[in-house]
């Protein structure tokens, strides 16, 4: 094997390789010859065909696999011996002159292809112990346990059902459709929905304008959209709903705090209590989590500067406007519906592209150097985690995963980068910073609507940001 570079710019690379007709000629010569003594022929003993009737019937399909074999083998190895890391699959082209493919399987001509790619980069990593960030955590006051228990008596109230009028407190099931300057909007029609007055469960307004009708009533209420609603095509929009009452119901009377405790398996109110609180620091704890990989991933996308592979950001960004453009087309919204054109929105989607791409090269820079691997335990706790996803399709999950290395190296790489951001976090130097709740959730909500819709999990996007009707929690 011959090879030449033909194009060394900036990280493109293309190669002439040139394998010698001797060498695929001996290569078929050795696979016809054991093809001899396999093949069975009509009029021949097992093992007694002629060599020069095999390769009269065989000889062009046999030569074509060496062809194919050849660049397999050819291809990787000249890439082994540059010691260089492609960013992708090398492209390979093949002769395409007829009369030249002709003399390669006939054994008359060496094999002569060009295989053009892009390397990856050469990165200079950072001093991760030089890297300070603030580790915001928050803790859940005696309110926000009050808060969550009173969700939980809600949750679990029980209503009877009454004629007169509703009152606040009360439980509705209505039937509603809602419409902006007569035209109806995607979302703003339900049937048999819940609604507790005063739970601020729905759009502003809403609730409160129920209060006095009863079961059976009829009415159009008229309440806007609040200016800053995730929505934009619905914030400060004045809004029309068709309402029907379908039942009216009052809650029961309230368990003492010890008989809610046990009505929900708990030996005692104060035991609920410790249960709630530590509920909602474990979800605090991830918040903090959350939030930490975000700043370290910022600190390291600000302090390293290289060349991309331009081939990589090209596929993320045509991934991640795949996203955005669905997102808009199943909301039937636009980029001026967004306060955007398209071509800035394209400009700040392909800088997202380029920062996904060269925090990719540096976390998978900082795992080799530090011999990061993913085990086979941590793999199989991935895979058997995604399959409780699928309740009562558990197995069919875990044979799809087994069956598709494609698949289970999807699972691989989030395992993979947490190992690395972890070990990141334990070098750098972090300085505590108190939040309140409310403080921190809101800046991880915000880190995960943007995740939500570049990664094109639009199922929250999509009902409860875009098109929402009045039973949006405003105040979520």
């Amino acid at each position: 094997m011959q090879v030449t570079e033909t194009v060394s710019d900036g990280l493109k690379r293309e190669l002439k390789v040139v394998v010698p007709a001797g060498e695929l000629k001996s290569r078929a010569d050795a696979k016809l010859a054991d093809l001899q003594h396999k093949v069975r022929l009509n009029g021949f003993r097992p093992g007694k065909v002629p060599l020069a009737h095999v390769r009269k019937l065989y000889g062009r399909s046999v030569m074509a696999e060496v062809v194919e074999q050849a660049v397999n083998e050819t291809s990787a190895q000249a890439v082994a011996d540059r010691k260089e890391r492609p960013a992708l699959q090398p492209g390979i082209k093949l002769p395409e002159d007829q009369a030249t493919v002709e003399r390669i399987i006939e054994g008359d001509s060496d094999l002569e292809y060009t295989m053009s790619f892009e390397i990856l980069p050469k990165i200079e990593l950072t001093d991760l112990k030089a890297i300070s960030l603030e580790k915001e955590t928050a803790e859940p006051s005696e309110e926000d346990v009050a808060k969550q228990i009173g969700l939980l008596r809600q949750g679990n109230q029980s209503y009877e059902t009454k004629d007169g009028p509703a009152a606040d407190g009360d439980r509705l099931v209505i039937d509603f459709k809602g419409s902006i300057g007569g035209e109806a909007f995607e979302g703003g029609t339900g049937e048999d929905a819940y609604v507790v007055i005063g739970s601020k469960r729905f759009i502003p307004g809403f609730e409160e304008k129920l209060i006095g009708m009863k079961a059976g009533d009829e009415d159009t209420i008229e309440v806007t959209f609040p200016e800053d609603y995730q929505a934009k095509k619905l914030a400060g929009k004045d809004a029309a709903f068709a309402i029907k009452i379908k039942e009216v119901a009052a809650p029961g009377e309230a368990p003492s705090d010890e008989e809610f405790a046990k009505s929900l398996g708990v030996e005692s109110f104060e035991k609920l209590r410790e249960a709630v609180k530590s509920q909602l620091q474990r979800e605090l704890d991830n918040a903090t989590k959350a939030r930490l990989k975000r700043l370290l991933l910022d600190a390291l996308n600000e302090r390293h500067s290289f060349e991309l592979p331009p081939s990589l950001t090209e596929a993320e960004f045509e991934g991640v406007w795949r996203n955005v453009t669905a997102s808009l087309e199943r909301s039937k919204s636009s980029f001026e519906d967004e306060g955007t054109t398209e071509e800035k929105a394209r400009e700040e989607y392909r800088k997202i592209a380029e920062r996904r791409v060269r925090l990719g090269l540096i976390l998978s820079e900082i795992g080799n150097e530090n011999q990061i691997r993913v085990t086979e335990e941590e793999l199989r706790r991935a895979m058997l985690d995604r399959a409780r996803q699928f309740p009562g399709q558990e197995r069919e999950v875990v044979e799809f995963f087994r069956k598709n290395p494609s698949a289970m190296n999807e699972l691989r790489a989030p395992v993979y980068e947490e190992k690395v951001v972890n070990f990141a976090l334990e070098l750098v130097k972090l300085d505590e910073k108190k939040l309140t709740p409310k403080e921190l959730m809101e800046l991880v909500a915000g880190q995960e609507r943007e995740q939500e819709l570049l990664a094109g999990d639009h199922d929250h996007d999509h009902d409860h940001d875009h098109e929402c009707g009045p039973d949006c929690d405003h105040n979520h």
